[in-house]
């Protein structure tokens, strides 16, 4: 595909608006606005706040390490061996459920010991998958409208990830992975025809596995009156609103708060955003839910310099899966969603979410290194261009 670049198109693009900036911006300070709830979050903890800091801090540098590879890496390359990535997650799905093999924590397996270290596999799949399938749609981008190549054999792909870790069982994260695919076969021109109705189906079949499940459907029921089940199946989402009503517009200060004491479970992790709004207020809480919003917005402007459908596709699935990640995770702590474990992108305590952040954002500092060097920067192209 050529493209006709002109000097001035050149220069200009040399001051224009660069998205992927903004989003690394973003993501830095998140990051350390992560760092210093974090510490506060774990003042009552055993071993001292400075433990959980310290591995947050070795996180963060093996997020960035893992960020600076991915966007040095050569994309075109990385993509002749995609097939590779998708079978080592798949084992490692596999793997993580094999008893005495896969780390069990709270009835679910979703961890692999590596030494002093704890990866879980569902995060490797996050990636690969949005890899795969990237890779699958732009190779068929002809074929988009046909049953069989546009929609069931990609659908297929993206059930393969999400029907493995709704096995571990990780209801949420297998949500979030069939989610981004779905729009992923959107966005690559898929038929709503194909995509309402396999939509329809997942929610019939996630309901059924609710109902099914004891606890899950405990949960659900418990969800439907916090208050009522305060004491037992809502108690987590009860403090988390708690401290939300506690911090107020203005928060009860840093390292203040009542949660850190540990009334609120997860503090430092899933419910993180609730001890910010405890201890810094409604301020930062709509901040952080701002900086997403950027990162939503610059993410789809970068879009519009793809050269191809398959980095167009795989950026896309990259600034999905950051964005839909938050949403559930602020959704589930300011209870609009059934309590359901799930990290806030780059805030919340914990290594696997870390890296897969760490690989998403070098996905997209790749590619303004490689439109930006190659000229490809400074127009918008049409879908029928990225053909």
């Amino acid at each position: 595909m050529a493209h006709d670049v002109s000097a001035p198109d050149l220069h200009r693009g040399r001051f224009a608006f660069n998205p992927a900036a903004i989003i690394v911006v973003c993501a830095i300070g998140l990051v350390f606005l992560g760092l210093t709830i974090l510490f506060s979050a774990t003042i009552s903890f055993r071993g001292g706040p400075y433990s959980y800091l310290t591995k947050q801090i070795i996180g963060v540098a093996m997020a960035a390490t893992a960020a600076f590879v991915v966007s040095r890496m050569d994309l075109e390359y990385a993509r002749r061996h995609v097939w590779v990535v998708g079978g080592v997650a798949i084992f490692g799905l596999f793997l993580v459920l094999i008893p005495h093999i896969g780390i069990e924590v709270k009835g679910s397996r979703r961890w692999l010991g590596l030494g002093p270290l704890r990866l879980q596999v569902s995060e490797l799949s996050k990636v690969a998958m949005v890899f795969c399938l990237a890779h699958y749609l732009a190779l068929n981008q002809t074929r988009i409208g046909h049953w069989k190549f546009g929609f069931a054999l990609p659908i297929g792909i993206v059930v393969a990830f999400a029907a493995l870790v709704a096995k571990e069982p990780d209801l949420g994260t297998a949500a979030l992975i069939f989610a981004v695919g779905v729009l992923m076969i959107f966005l690559a021109g898929g038929s709503w025809r194909y995509i309402v109705p396999i939509v329809i189906v997942a929610m019939a079949v996630l309901t059924v596995v609710v109902i099914l499940i004891p606890n899950r459907l405990q949960r659900f029921t418990a969800y439907l009156d916090v208050e009522a089940n305060r004491q037992s199946g809502t108690y987590q989402l009860w403090q988390s609103l708690l401290a939300f009503a506690v911090g107020g517009k203005d928060g009860v200060g840093l390292g203040q708060g009542r949660q850190q004491m540990s009334f609120l479970p997860e503090a430092h992790t899933d419910f993180i955003f609730a001890v910010i709004g405890e201890e810094l207020g409604m301020v930062f809480t709509l901040g952080v839910v701002g900086v997403f919003t950027i990162i939503f917005i610059a993410g789809f402007m970068h879009l519009r310099r793809a050269p191809n459908m398959f980095q167009y596709l795989l950026v896309s699935g990259a600034i999905l899966m950051i964005c839909l990640q938050a949403i559930i995770n602020l959704g589930v702590v300011t209870g609009v969603f059934p309590t359901k474990g799930m990290s806030l992108p780059f805030i919340s305590a914990g290594l696997s979410n870390l890296l897969l952040m760490g690989v998403l954002i070098g996905i997209i500092l790749n590619t303004q290194r490689t439109w930006s060097r190659t000229g490809l920067g400074s127009g918008r192209r049409s879908m029928e261009e990225l053909s």
